[in-house]
């Protein structure tokens, strides 16, 4: 038995024989020299091409809008821009004239070029858009070499497909009765294969690593969607761990069911609103699913993240369409929050000795404020169509917050110039993720109109340790009683001036964090879609009394080991 480590791409575990998926394209692509002639000629084929592979990916959009919604149908709608992309179509005639060799040649020279290009990028986010331009070219060069692709639509038995990585038109065209969990090789939460393995409720393990080549087919193996484990060959004592838990699941999902429809809240009453961050808009249909709140940290980054800047056009659009799906539910669009581990540096964002302290979040769009501005009318003209609210991130100084709303009003006299409708009072809050901003929180309430309290970051700044560093991961801790302290001290000054406070951390999605939050005075907790249901079912079965009492206890412990093991020991979670 052998255990493997990855992803967490989608929930949920499944076991069943190894399928192992190889469509790698290794295909002999034919490179020879062409005449001047025929340059016109060769540019037909390649456009006939294109013509077959927009009729292919307009029906895939169509069977995606049917089977998963709308978000996932928008993917096929990026492949079709990329395949009416005039840019494209003009460097692909211009390299049959300038290198006079066939169209393959040609097509397979560029992709390499702006693969190479997406895969040198530091960000994850742009690294995993190679899956786009690979579906799209291998579809087109499929065309002019007259080879069928192969599919996972044949498939009539249970399997685990295993593959390098899987496009989205293998994701939507699959037997998805049969595929019962998904591994691969490449890929991350926020690639497509793991956004569509979620929509369809496919246990999914990505960027596991090189495992493949020495895998037999007829291999058995789990894959743990929870935990981000593969787990090769299992022995019995891995095989009943997983149908025990796969009964489990799903005795919770019923129980899930159940509570779906009502609002959370304790067992005594008291009102919780519980939110949901996504990155994408594609998450949308997840948050409806489990009847989130609201969105309470939309990561506006992700549309600066395709190796270009967004025009004002393309922004406003995407913030609409989630704004729009969200019904009147409050949506907290976080400004761009780029440098730190998200360098561009097609916004000028370099590489740093010291990244994470750096010029990064709101130092940066406080320094380049055309970029800032151009996100603000993007955002206060979605505002008309829903519950917007606008949070900076990374707000360390209270000049940084009277700098940021004087922007914001910059913004709205630009919009009305322009003769664009935007709300008069739309709210304006920050990300409480460092401790000055903490420890300057009363000051701070009086310029914001909420706080939201990043868990992630503010561990991290408070214990002075690198996330990242496995050596130093230890400290990276928000049961630390300084952690807790800077929380509490936020919940308490936000109360004495009347403002929301919220927390979008990666603590409030567990559910034993969950109720130590509310017991320090939370009302509104903001985690991943599939967190809801957990977190929700924890919060009715405990009483505000109960939670008060836990978090007075904890105040009083000097340590971490001392907080976890007294509130797994209180709940049993």
């Amino acid at each position: 038995m052998r255990e493997l480590h990855g992803i967490a791409a989608s929930p949920g575990t499944a076991c069943a024989p190894v399928f192992i998926f190889r469509d790698d394209f290794s295909w002999s692509i034919p490179s020879y020299p062409i005449a001047e002639s025929d340059v016109d000629a060769e540019y037909a084929r390649y456009q006939e091409a294109v013509a077959r592979a927009k009729e292919e990916v307009t029906a895939l959009r169509d069977k995606a809008l049917q089977d998963a919604g709308e978000e996932q149908a928008a993917i096929f709608d990026a492949h079709l821009l990329m395949l009416d992309d005039p840019e494209v179509n003009e460097n692909i005639k211009s390299e049959l004239s300038s290198t006079l060799m066939n169209v393959e040649s040609v097509v397979f020279s560029i992709e390499r070029k702006t693969v190479e290009s997406l895969a040198s990028a530091q960000d994850p986010y742009i690294q995993e858009r190679v899956s786009d331009v690979h579906d799209v070219t291998r579809r087109i060069m499929g065309h002019l070499l007259n080879r069928e692709r192969k599919t996972l639509s044949d498939i009539t038995s249970d399997v685990i497909v295993v593959a390098r990585n899987l496009l989205p038109s293998d994701m939507v065209g699959m037997s998805r009765d049969r595929i019962k969990g998904i591994a691969t090789e490449a890929g991350g939460r926020t690639s497509h294969a793991a956004i569509l393995a979620r929509a369809f409720g496919i246990p999914a393990v990505l960027g596991i690593g090189h495992f493949i080549g020495d895998l037999q087919t007829d291999s058995v193996a789990i894959v743990d969607g929870d935990r981000g484990v593969l787990i090769l060959d299992p022995d019995e004592k891995a095989l009943k761990q997983e149908k025990a838990a796969r009964m489990l699941r799903q005795e919770k999902q019923k129980a899930f069911e159940a509570i779906r429809g009502m609002e959370a809240s304790t067992k005594d009453g008291v009102r919780i609103q519980i939110m949901a961050n996504i990155e994408v808009p594609e998450e949308v249909e997840a948050v409806l699913q489990y009847n989130a709140d609201g969105i309470g940290l939309f990561r506006s980054e992700f549309l600066f993240l395709g190796g270009h800047v967004p025009g004002e056009e393309e922004q406003f659009r995407a913030y609409k369409q989630v704004v729009e799906s969200m019904k009147g539910k409050p949506v907290t669009i976080r400004t761009l929050d780029i440098g730190g581990d998200k360098v561009l540096p097609e916004l000028g964002a370099q590489d740093e000795k010291n990244p994470l302290l750096g010029w990064r979040a709101i130092r940066f769009c406080l320094s380049d404020t055309e970029i800032f501005k151009t996100q603000l009318r993007a955002i206060l003209r979605a505002s008309v169509f829903g519950d917007v609210r606008i949070m900076f991130p990374m707000i360390s100084t209270v000049e940084e917050l009277v700098k940021a709303r004087g922007i914001m009003e910059e913004a709205q006299w630009e919009c009305r110039g322009l003769g664009c409708e935007v709300k008069p009072d739309i709210k304006a809050g920050i990300m409480v993720e460092v401790p000055s901003a903490a420890l300057c929180s009363d000051v701070l309430s009086r310029s914001a109109d909420f706080f939201s309290i990043g868990t992630n970051d503010l561990t991290q700044y408070t214990m002075a340790v690198d996330r990242g560093n496995e050596k130093v991961a230890y400290l990276h801790d928000p049961f630390n009683p300084a952690v807790l302290r800077l929380i509490k001290m936020t919940i308490d000054n936000a109360a004495k001036a009347n403002i929301e406070v919220g927390l979008c951390g990666e603590m409030a999605a567990d559910p034993a964090s969950a109720i130590l939050l509310v017991g320090l005075g939370l009302r509104e907790l903001s985690v991943s879609a599939v967190s809801i249901p957990a977190v929700k079912s924890v919060l009715l079965s405990t009483t505000i009394e109960e939670a008060q009492g836990v978090a007075q206890a904890v105040m009083k412990m000097t340590s971490s080991t001392q907080v976890r093991a007294y509130i797994a020991n209180r709940f049993q979670l």
